[in-house]
């Protein structure tokens, strides 16, 4: 004869296990992407959507260097926009937001990670040729002056969305 109490427990257990394995699938990243170059991982590129007739779109990721010497990304491509750019974004004393293009390209240091995101660095695609649009990906090739040309792919978020899950990134960009 089975023990009621112990099957009770058990039951809890089981019921206990799978809420954890569902909460954890749910915690992990969207689309956890990592594309690699020599001793660069680039991680999860995303972008948000834009309405129809936007010009403009940003991009955001970590790129990360494992290597023993820096390297720098120097130049963006894709063919969602006639051009590409890298920015920073900076906050004056006065509180004016100032937004510039990074002259010679954005510096990973050596064992470092920098990352792209609202309100710092990020790219920016220029003279769109078609809205990025939620749920449908874009290619780009990020060019490495030592590690050479990445093809990524970046995931669309919403307008008025953030980073997808595990990225942070909540402050809002226009673009």
């Amino acid at each position: 004869m089975v023990n009621s109490r112990a099957f009770a427990r058990f039951q809890r257990i089981g019921t206990l296990a799978v809420a954890a394995a569902a909460f954890m699938a749910l915690a992990a990243p969207a689309s956890a992407q990592e594309f690699k170059a020599g001793d660069l991982t680039v991680e999860q590129p995303w972008s948000r959507a834009t309405p129809a007739g936007a010009q403009v779109a940003a991009g955001y990721m970590v790129i990360r260097n494992a290597g023993s010497a820096p390297d720098r990304l120097m130049a963006v491509e894709s063919g969602i926009s006639g051009k590409a750019e890298i920015h920073t974004m900076a906050v004056d004393d006065k509180g004016v937001m100032t937004m510039r293009m990074v002259e010679g390209g954005l510096e990973i240091p050596a064992g470092g990670t920098v990352e792209l995101k609202p309100g710092g660095y990020h790219l920016m695609f220029i003279g769109l040729k078609a809205p990025p649009k939620e749920g449908e990906p874009f290619a780009a090739t990020l060019s490495f002056e030592k590690a050479g040309p990445v093809a990524v792919e970046f995931a669309v978020t919403g307008m008025a969305g953030g980073a997808p899950a595990g990225m942070g990134g909540a402050m809002k960009h226009g673009g």
